[in-house]
């Protein structure tokens, strides 16, 4: 079964962390990656740019409208995903506890919906 696994952080953290520090997260990450890849768990995933490059798009009354930044402010932002391949929930819950991000932020687990193509 196919999971999405959103990593929330808050943004100023990563602005003020110590380059060390911060190399040192990302050392993880890229650690974090192989190892599902090496798994056969890694279906893909992706850093987003800072949440002040989004732009939402909401169209009401026929008419388009754009917004910059996310639709609402909250103390975590959207960083990035990993869509893993996980047997169960539990499974996905294991994987998601190894992402980095899930000791000082959250990751939220979604199951992706199956569409019977046939």
């Amino acid at each position: 079964m196919r999971y999405l696994c959103l990593i929330y952080d808050n943004e100023k953290a990563w602005e003020t962390m110590p380059k060390d520090e911060a190399d040192a997260v990302f050392g993880e990450y890229f650690a974090f990656a192989e190892g599902i890849k090496q798994s056969g768990q890694h279906l893909g995933g992706e850093a987003l740019q800072p949440v002040a490059t989004a732009t939402t798009v909401r169209i009401r009354n026929g008419k388009v409208s754009t917004t910059d930044g996310p639709f609402a402010e909250t103390k975590e932002q959207l960083g990035g995903y990993y869509l893993i391949n996980a047997r169960d929930l539990n499974d996905a819950i294991q994987v998601a506890a190894k992402i980095p991000s899930a000791r000082y932020g959250s990751v939220e687990i979604r199951p992706v919906m199956e569409f019977d193509q046939g």
